[in-house]
């Protein structure tokens, strides 16, 4: 039984307002967060659902139109949501594979297969080209580069704005100065913050705020 167009593109928003979530959190986050690829996965398949239905829909209708302009803008947040991740994998590789590296077992992977893969042979081709430009011709006791202190790490430091998305009481925020305390905040549901990324890292991790 086919499909109509209307109800692939119910599922289709579900999926897109996911897909939306994910990518704004991971082009405000100042570190690389879990990969959804499953989720990309899924929305790349309801787009070729919905290209299937809209080629056997009615010519004209103002609805294929509509359908075409939201593929095209789940297409541009789905490019540049992978954009983003190989920018940071770039940016901090060093750090990405030393944490993949040092992960617990069972914990899940920021990275799909495809990104450690990337992740790796960059860091392969960076060395080399380290190699021949540079180090062979230095002294042998100087022929080595140290990546995790020589690039610098996420800064984790940095403040973000962000909306709540359910409720959280006793939030520790650290203070930012010496001679400040410690002090605790609640969070309420639909507010929006501008504070400090690692205090609400966790959080972010679990879909309890999103970024803006």
């Amino acid at each position: 039984m086919e499909r109509s167009p209307c109800i692939v593109f119910r599922a289709f928003l579900i999926f897109q307002l996911v897909v939306f979530s994910a990518w704004m959190n991971e082009k405000f986050a100042p570190e690389l967060l879990e990969n959804k690829s499953e989720i990309v996965e899924c929305v790349m398949e309801q787009l070729e659902h919905m290209e299937e239905n809209l080629r056997r829909a009615k010519k004209g209708d103002l609805k294929v139109s509509i359908h075409r302009m939201e593929m095209e803008r789940i297409r541009y947040v789905l490019s540049s949501y992978l954009r983003c991740r190989l920018m940071k994998i770039e940016k901090f590789f060093p750090h990405i594979l030393e944490k993949e590296k040092t992960r617990p077992v069972g914990e899940p992977s920021i990275l799909s297969p495809e990104e450690f893969a990337f992740a790796k042979e960059y860091m392969d081709h960076t060395e080399t080209y380290f190699k021949n430009v540079a180090l062979k011709h230095m002294p042998p006791n100087l022929q080595k580069v140290d990546f995790l202190r020589a690039v610098p790490k996420p800064d984790l430091d940095s403040y973000v704005f962000l909306r709540v998305k359910e409720r959280q009481e006793n939030i520790l925020v650290e203070p930012e100065a010496d001679e400040q305390r410690d002090y605790v905040i609640d969070l309420e549901e639909g507010s929006q913050h501008l504070i400090r990324y690692k205090t609400i890292a966790p959080l972010v991790a679990s879909g309890a705020v999103q970024l803006i």
